[in-house]
Formats: structure tokens, C-alpha cells, sequence
């Protein structure tokens, strides 16, 4: 039988379906056992309920959701869509240059579906968000990951990015809010990024789904709104904004100079078609969140609670001897590093089974988002004061044995 080599390419990059730690997780569960999970961000898991005229609107629109749509969507939240570009200063966009999807995520493999021929590549940030190294993979290409700098509050590095281009370098793909990082990238560097596309005649696929989800007043910059030349393809939706993450309702939206690219957008379009279409009640709900009353603003402000959440995770992990992390500027997420010297890690992934064995809190560890060494994990900071305070302490707790187990 001839070797399926496509699976042992994905194998190491899907941490959110497979693997042992995740096993175990659902072993745990199916033996009654309560855990804390910080793993994914699952917002409706915590209580965080998509806005109440979101869900009035498709209750009220289903009964004449049951058929199919254009396979780019429907008109009106398309429009939505193009207004909502304009208000990021995106020019140049049209409903034909709109695609919607089952969540950002369909899109992202139909964009690089479409895209890739075996062997060409494509830059991803390390650390990454899994599904672009995964759906790089699956599509033939191969992920070339550049450096995003700690140190520089997980700026990319342009520098690794420019010594990484080659003849085979298709696409860059900025995640910006970042996961896993929560760093948010200033105007100046997401200009450079343009500039390096523009040189080296790259495509921008631009992920912006927590554009909307920043901290202490900052201000999110879509890069497409940066040049009408470079090729930008720009991913979002209502997963995190709008706390709808089970509605799968997303976007793509082609922008800059398209005279080059009519084959790729006809690539785009055949593959649109071959979905026949995004689900129609998740489309029914794009118009209604982007026209409405913006409530994740009440969250993110100083007292909201996803800031208070954030500053708590913040504060009770910097004081964790050996323990140190950037703080967020955006998304839902930590990073944080596990100093060496004092938790010398050989296998993260280890590290995060015998965290959940022993203190039953879900993480996952940073090589599970193709950092190349096994001294980060993220945590989401969703859950409730309580809760959150419960979940560090344990592993404050879970630290601590390792200290005396390793340091003595």
C-alpha cells in the first residue's frame, strides 16, 4: 500500500485534535474528573456570550436559511464587510472581492489550496498559530518559519524574515493580534513587512480576527490599509470578537494589485464553489455584529473582564520564580518562559501531561506552536478571577515539585 507521507506531515503541527496530552484530557473527563482548561479558546466555555441582537437575528432570519448561497455568501453581510474595510482604511474593495466561510479558518486553507504547487514556501511566524504550518503542509508547500524577537515584545524579526526568502517564497502570512503571543505590531513594522512584500513580490495573508480585542487604549493597524500594490489577503470573523466561535462565521478579503494574480482569484473562486457555500445562519449574523453595539469594547477596558483577567494572569505568573512572560497587548492569550537553568524541560510535551496528571490544568506547550525549544507554554486567561487564581496556583504548585525534583 502506497505510504500516506501527508499525515506524518501534519502529525506534529495538529496539536488541538491528536496527541497524548489531549488524550489523556478526555480520559480524564470520561472518568469524572474536573479540569481547568487553559488550552484553547473556546470563549463560550467560560460564559462569554456572542451579543444578544446577534442571536435574535439569526433566530429570527432560520426559517429562510435552509438553502444555499452564492458560494462567496450573500450579498448584505458581504457589504458589511467591504463598509468594515473602509472604516480600516483598506481601499479598493469590492462585495466580488469578499469571500465568506466557515469561520477564517476554511479560508485560510482555501487561500493556500489555491496557492501552493509542491515545494513552494511560505513564511510563518514562530511561534505560530498551527493551522497555517498544518494547511502549508496539506497544500504541498513547505512552512518556513522566521523568528518573532521575546525581547522585543514578540515583534517579528525582519532581519531572519529577509535572510529566509527564497526563489520558491510564495506568501507571508502576519498574525497580528497575535496568537499564541498577544502582541500587537506598531504602524512602522507592519510598513516594513509591506516594503519586504512588496521587494520580493510576496502575497500578505494578514490574520486579524482579534483586531477588535486590545488592551490599555491600543490601536490595531490592518496591513492591507498600508499599500493598494502588494497582494493582501486579510482573514476574520466573528469567532473572537463577537464570542460566536461555534457559528463559523468568517472572511477574506482580496485587496492591492489583482491584474497579477486573475488565476490565483480564479483558483479562489473554483474552490469557493466546490464548498458550495458558507453556512447560512453564521452568515445571517456578519451584517447585525459588525453594525452593532460593539460590546467587546466593554470588555477590554480597564475594569472590563477580559482586562482584569489579562492583569490578573499577568501578575500571579511574574511571580512565579522562574517564570517570565510579555505582557499582552491584545487577543487572549500568554506565552509565557520557562527559564532553563531553574525548570531544565527536555519535552514539553511531558512537561504539559504530567501538569495535567497531577494538577488537572490544560495547557499546551510551545513547541505544540513550532517554537524550536521546549521552555514556553501558552494558557488562555479566559476563565473567571476564581477560576484563574486556581488554575496558576496549581501550576505555581506543580513548579514548585518540579524545582525540588530538578534543583537539588
Amino acid at each position: 500500500m502506497k505510504t500516506v507521507t501527508k499525515s506524518s506531515k501534519l502529525a506534529n503541527v495538529c496539536y488541538d485534535i491528536r496527541g497524548p496530552v489531549l488524550d489523556k484530557a478526555r480520559q480524564m473527563e470520561e472518568e469524572g474528573q474536573k479540569i481547568i482548561k487553559l488550552n484553547i479558546g473556546n470563549i463560550a466555555a467560560f460564559g462569554l456570550q456572542p451579543p444578544d441582537e446577534i442571536v435574535q437575528d439569526m433566530i429570527r432570519n432560520l426559517p429562510d436559511a435552509a438553502g444555499y448561497t452564492d458560494s462567496k455568501g450573500l450579498f448584505a453581510p458581504r457589504k458589511a464587510v467591504v463598509h468594515y474595510c473602509q472604516e480600516k482604511g483598506i481601499s479598493g474593495v469590492t462585495v466580488d472581492d469578499v469571500y465568506l466561510g466557515n469561520g477564517a479558518s476554511e479560508l485560510i486553507v482555501m487561500a493556500l489550496n489555491a496557492l501552493l504547487d509542491n515545494g513552494d514556501e511560505v513564511l510563518l511566524p514562530a511561534p505560530d498559530y498551527p493551522l497555517y504550518t498544518a494547511a502549508v503542509a496539506l497544500s504541498g508547500g513547505e512552512p518556513v518559519h522566521y523568528v518573532c524577537d521575546e525581547s522585543n515584545g514578540w515583534l517579528p524579526d525582519l532581519d531572519d524574515i529577509r535572510a529566509k526568502i527564497t526563489p520558491r517564497t510564495k506568501a507571508i502570512v502576519v498574525i497580528n493580534p497575535n496568537n499564541p503571543t498577544g502582541a500587537l505590531y506598531p504602524k512602522e513594522l507592519l510598513q516594513a513587512l509591506v516594503e519586504i512584500a512588496r521587494q520580493h513580490q510576496l502575497i500578505v495573508m494578514a490574520d486579524e480576527i482579534y483586531d477588535k480585542t486590545l488592551y490599555d487604549g491600543e490601536v490595531h493597524t490592518s496591513i492591507a490599509s498600508l499599500s493598494d500594490d502588494v497582494l493582501t489577503l486579510t482573514f476574520n470573523g466573528l469567532s473572537k470578537n463577537y464570542r460566536s466561535c461555534g457559528y463559523r462565521a468568517g472572511w477574506m478579503v482580496v485587496s492591492g494589485d489583482k491584474r497579477h494574480a486573475m488565476d490565483y482569484i480564479t483558483g479562489l473562486n473554483m474552490l469557493a464553489s466546490m464548498r458550495l457555500c458558507a453556512n447560512t445562519p453564521g452568515q445571517l449574523a456578519i451584517q447585525t455584529a459588525l453594525g452593532g453595539y460593539q460590546s467587546i469594547n466593554d470588555l477590554v477596558a480597564p475594569g472590563g473582564r477580559l482586562a482584569r483577567q489579562r492583569d490578573l494572569a499577568y501578575e500571579l505568573l511574574s511571580q512565579i520564580p522562574g517564570v517570565s512572560v510579555v505582557k499582552p497587548k491584545a487577543a487572549l492569550y500568554m506565552f509565557p518562559r520557562l527559564d532553563p537553568k531553574i525548570y531544565p524541560i527536555e519535552d514539553d510535551q511531558q512537561f504539559a501531561y504530567d501538569l495535567l496528571a497531577e494538577e488537572k490544568v490544560l495547557i499546551v506547550q510551545g513547541t505544540g506552536f513550532n517554537w524550536k525549544t521546549p521552555d514556553h507554554f501558552r494558557l488562555v486567561f479566559l476563565p473567571n478571577t476564581d477560576d484563574l487564581r486556581e488554575a496558576v496556583g496549581r501550576i505555581e504548585r506543580f513548579l514548585a515539585s518540579y524545582r525540588k525534583r530538578h534543583n537539588r
